[in-house]
């Protein structure tokens, strides 16, 4: 069990405050399942950046906040690539603070990866709920 948290920063200015306050709280969240960490990585980018992965590796032309690469569900493993301007917008639009909403987003990841859904109305209040529920616990 290596819990390896990483974070890097691209394209983006970002001062990311209490890196290890933050692997903590994710470690906390996976254990909470019943599940390890190998490597998550978190990649802070831009629009372009992430448009340029969306549309590559997706076949996607559209911007969004977070996009997610699994390698192993048994003991998570993934690259999680977020957009710091969608981070912005999104916390301007929803008038909360912007490490809220970074907040929200990174846990958004983890949560894919443990396995929970938000195609359907439904589930995405499951994940809102989840996504409050683990934000309250940082």
């Amino acid at each position: 069990m290596k819990l390896g948290v990483e974070f890097v920063i691209e394209d983006v200015e970002l001062n990311l405050e209490d890196r290890e306050k933050l692997t903590s709280w994710i470690i906390n969240v996976v254990s909470i399942h019943n599940k390890t960490i190998d490597q998550l990585t978190y990649i802070f980018c831009s629009d372009d950046y992430l448009l340029k992965i969306n549309k590559e590796y997706l076949d996607h032309d559209y911007y969004t906040d977070i996009i997610t690469f699994p390698y192993s569900y048994d003991e998570l493993s993934a690259d999680m690539f977020i957009s710091i301007d969608r981070i912005i917008d999104n916390a301007e639009r929803l008038k909360v603070p912007f490490t809220k909403e970074l907040h929200r987003v990174m846990i958004h990841g983890i949560l894919h990866l443990l396995g929970y859904d938000d195609k359907l109305e439904e589930d995405q209040k499951v994940m809102r709920q989840k996504e409050d529920d683990y934000i309250a616990l940082l």
